[in-house]
């Protein structure tokens, strides 16, 4: 008999962490451009300090004012994960601050990625950890569960399975699923280039914007003197 709501996955499949590291440097606007522009956490959801992000997504499925789950789910992440908390975007209460994030440090956990409220803000502001969430509430959570651990989870509006690639930068956070990796990784590192090329022309008086017109002109634009 399967406790629906209450249950605990144990086996993520985690991508190679040298297709993990390959993404290191590259900003999210040219991993989301390859991506059709989907997979864009909503930007409601912000970094809460300078820390980059990059890891692979372990999942806690919670109910709101609750973090039961998020602290098995410490126990259970290993090295090089990030851990994803849909808590269905609730801002009454906090579901993790400072001891959790030192915690994870220690055990190797690169980031939280929250689609609710933590706190001890000001603390996170110095730590050499990245947390993403919608906002800060002094508010602490109860430990009463239920939820679920390695199940996909919404996290500001992006489906988020066990195992995917999680990226964010000043920006906002993009999700990759392992299996179009190598292909957006490829794509987005021409992109990084080819921005790097425009930029030098940018600087040497060479960029044609001719484009501009062209597009406008095949909308059908009237341009009035």
């Amino acid at each position: 008999m399967s406790n629906v709501g209450f249950r605990i996955y144990t086996k993520v499949e985690r991508p190679s962490k040298e297709l993990v590291e390959a993404f290191k440097g590259l900003p999210t606007p040219n991993i989301a451009d390859n991506m059709s522009r989907f997979f864009c956490v909503d930007a409601a959801i912000k970094p809460m300090n300078s820390k980059h992000l990059l890891g692979t997504a372990l999942t806690v499925r919670s109910s709101t004012a609750d973090n039961l789950m998020f602290h098995k789910a410490l126990d259970m992440a290993e090295p090089g994960d990030v851990i994803v908390v849909d808590v269905q975007g609730d801002m009454i209460n906090s579901v993790a601050g400072e001891i959790m994030m030192r915690y994870a440090m220690k055990r190797g956990i690169v980031g939280f990625l929250i689609d609710g409220a933590v706190r001890d803000s000001g603390a996170l502001k110095n730590l050499d950890f990245a947390v993403y969430a919608r906002g800060a509430n002094p508010k602490g959570p109860y430990k009463d569960g239920p939820g679920e651990i390695n199940v996909p989870v919404s996290c500001g509006g992006v489906v988020v399975n066990p195992g995917d690639i999680i990226v964010g930068d000043e920006d906002g956070v993009v999700v990759i699923t392992p299996k179009d990796a190598p292909e957006v990784l490829e794509k987005a590192r021409a992109t990084f280039a080819k921005e790097a090329s425009i930029f030098e022309a940018i600087e040497g008086g060479t960029l044609d914007r001719s484009w501009v017109d062209k597009v406008l002109q095949e909308k059908g634009c009237e341009i009035i003197d």
